[in-house]
């Protein structure tokens, strides 16, 4: 789900969407052989089974390009931040697009990784040895994540991240004044 849109991917492979289509976030009728979606404030992305990725929902003046994924190939996964988009390759490194006001977008260097997490403005990395890298915003601590070790899964919210550690239990950071965590 992005801010004010839900998306499905149906079993044949087609999208549907519905909710607030002020910038096209729902444009998803025409799409064929997805394998997975993500939705972000204002944009859906949907991964092909070809490894390509096709984006929606960048039209007017809230586009800072997160959805220049048109060149993308070798993706076996993607995110959808606020405004940014990441997608993970089958070699394990990770490309971003988007608004890089907080340096979410700077994981040119990122190797190694299997699962990727888009927050609102930062971005989280869970790589094979099961440490975890993040960048981006981070005034609440949602990217000190570099002492986490044994995580098989991470999330990112609006301002916190969550990882899921292989014996069952979770570690979180960042913004918990609401009790995310």
């Amino acid at each position: 789900a992005g801010r004010m849109h839900t998306v499905g991917l149906k079993s044949n492979g087609t999208v549907v969407a519905v909710g607030y289509n002020y910038y096209g976030q729902c444009d998803v009728g025409g799409w064929t052989d997805i394998t997975q979606v993500a939705a972000g404030r204002r944009h859906t992305v949907g991964l092909k089974t070809d490894g390509t990725v096709v984006a929606a929902g960048c039209i007017g003046f809230d586009n800072y390009g997160q959805c220049d994924v048109g060149g993308w190939t070798d993706i076996v996964q993607v995110s959808a931040g606020s405004k940014h988009t990441v997608g993970l390759k089958s070699d394990g490194t990770v490309v971003a697009v988007g608004n890089n006001e907080w340096g979410q977008c700077d994981v040119g260097g990122w190797t190694d990784i299997i699962q990727v997490a888009a927050g609102i403005y930062h971005t989280v990395g869970l790589k094979s040895d099961g440490t975890v890298a993040a960048v981006g915003y981070n005034d609440y601590g949602q990217c000190e994540v570099n002492s986490w070790t044994d995580i098989v899964q991470v999330a990112a919210g609006r301002m916190h991240t969550v990882g899921l550690k292989s014996n069952g239990t979770v570690v979180a950071v960042g913004y918990n004044f609401n009790l995310q965590f």
